[in-house]
């Protein structure tokens, strides 16, 4: 069921939903859950106590926006960019994008809803003794999500030229792949994704999850920053948060809410800096450690036609021969104005690459990689992230450009931009091979950090990890993690509806220990 705008508008403006801009005193309020957080893993946990008869009360440290608010355009957009450095010396970025706003990234992703191989899964129970998880574990809740949402592949409709030519240069080259999966009745393929569906047809969870856990019940307040868990004695009892107004800026007023349980869905780079400000780090050294993020290269192609990559949907079509090898490579197409500074080079030659926009296709090289990070508490509720590229994941990255390179020559490109300062532009699948064998230096490359995971990991042993098999936090009773913080290794596609998934099964199971539903 697609929620219709009508419908939206009055469930924000209904009296479960409390904007904290709007609040001119300190609000102390109860629930039996609170959740910090409503992406895919506090969206999700909202709605399956909610549907139990729980009293949950959400906090959102942004505003909830609307499709007539958001796309491009100034003061539109609820994208927030983060840019973090790769270690000290490099010189190198890594771009991490991050919607701070009631849906959270869901908001400004490209709405691929990807179901992991079971295997992946399944190495959660080898790898960590994750005895009571695995992938039959949670397909009921995978196949529950994908009919509530009505889950499939992208249509022709809004499939892409972009799209098309991936899957003919993987044809032409051997390899295998897919349409991939999404949810968005309605879509117009307008290919703004990225900055909040203009018609709410994507649906993210300020769209679907977030409206059916209000109408079950919950609560929700706005632009309510979480500053610290309250704990005694070894039990979570509740969270403390600050207002914000319409800028970000605290109002002076303060939220307390106590709760039975409280669940911790800020995402993997919020949820660890949120539980160490909390004094919740001693004792337990893996929660900050173990960032994984996917790093991302973009290459960009010359076709001798239009391709017209901004109509359609942003991702269509995903290479899957190279998953095995912790490769991914998908059509990838952002806003022009995006794509423009990924493209390498200067002056009169980077205007002419532009000045063909309609004519450029753009596909995404992805790893899974071995390299791992840390995130450690910042000021007034940020963090700081630390994250070295190993050598074997640069040079994974190299092969993982060269391939998506010779796809993009496979499917009649002209001349391929690999986003490398030092090599700008390839001529021939010779040049695009040749990749995998480069002395490319990491500062040379610019890179995008997608679907960061693993900062409170689980393990049921509490010397390999954070949390238990049930998101509970070793060493504490009543606190919660549901989201990508607590994945022991990457699933490889996009993590979303894992999450959504995962936290769906820990509220089940967190559920079971509540008193009587109020």
């Amino acid at each position: 069921m697609r929620y219709g705008p009508e419908t939206l508008r009055q469930l924000r403006a209904g009296d479960r939903v409390r904007d904290g801009a709007a609040i001119d005193r300190d609000i102390s309020d109860r629930a039996q859950v609170c959740i910090v957080g409503t992406g895919a893993g506090g969206a999700s946990a909202a709605l399956a106590l909610a549907r139990r008869g729980h009293s949950v009360v959400l906090l959102e440290e942004g505003g909830y926006h609307l499709g007539d608010e958001m796309g491009p355009g100034p003061g539109r957009a609820t994208l927030e960019h983060e840019v973090e450095q790769i270690g000290r010396t490099s010189g190198t970025a890594i771009a991490l994008r991050a919607g701070r706003c009631v849906g959270g990234t869901t908001v400004v992703g490209a709405g691929t809803l990807e179901r992991p191989p079971d295997h992946a899964l399944d190495a959660w129970s080898v790898e960590r003794g994750l005895s009571a998880l695995g992938a039959a574990v949670l397909r009921p809740h995978f196949d529950r999500i994908q009919d509530e949402l009505a889950i499939g592949d992208v249509p022709d409709t809004t499939y892409g030229r972009n799209a098309e030519l991936l899957e003919v240069g993987a044809r032409h080259s051997g390899y295998s792949g897919t349409r991939v999966a999404r949810a968005a009745p309605g879509c117009l393929g307008s290919g703004v994704c990225l900055e909040g569906c203009p018609q709410d047809a994507k649906q993210a969870m300020h769209v679907s999850v977030v409206p059916r856990a209000l109408e079950a019940g919950a609560a929700l307040y706005t632009r309510a920053r979480a500053t610290e868990l309250l704990v005694s004695q070894g039990r979570a009892f509740g969270v403390a948060a600050e207002f914000l107004d319409a800028r970000g800026r605290p109002t002076g007023r303060r939220l307390r809410v106590v709760a039975e349980r409280v669940v911790v869905a800020c995402g993997a780079l919020l949820t660890p800096a949120l539980l160490l400000r909390s004094g919740l780090g001693r004792g337990r050294s893996h929660i900050g450690r173990h960032l994984r993020l996917h790093p991302t290269a973009h290459v960009a192609a010359r076709f001798g036609s239009e391709v017209r990559g901004w109509a359609g949907v942003p991702e269509g079509f995903a290479v899957r021969s190279l998953e095995s090898d912790g490769i991914s490579i998908r059509s990838h197409f952002p806003r022009p104005d995006v794509l423009a500074p990924q493209i390498a080079g200067f002056g009169e030659v980077h205007k002419e690459v532009l000045g063909r926009m309609a004519r450029l296709g753009s596909f995404a090289a992805t790893i899974s990689e071995e390299s791992t990070g840390t995130v450690r508490a910042g000021r007034r509720g940020g963090r700081s992230v630390r994250y070295r590229l190993r050598d074997s994941d640069r040079r994974r990255l190299l092969r993982a450009i060269g391939i998506a390179s010779e796809l993009a020559f496979a499917a009649g490109a002209e001349e391929v931009y690999p986003g490398i300062r030092s090599i700008p532009r390839l001529s021939s699948p010779d040049e695009a091979r040749a990749l995998a064998d480069a002395r490319v230096p990491l500062r040379d490359l610019r890179l995008d950090g997608w679907h960061p995971v693993g900062t409170v990991r689980m393990s049921d042993d509490p010397a390999s990890g954070a949390a238990d098999a049930t998101g509970q936090i070793h060493g504490l009773r009543d606190l919660y993690v549901a989201d990508a913080s607590l994945f022991p290794a990457s699933t490889g596609p996009n993590p979303q509806l894992t999450v959504m998934a995962l936290a769906s099964w820990i509220a089940d199971r967190l559920s079971a220990g509540l008193g009587a539903p109020l």
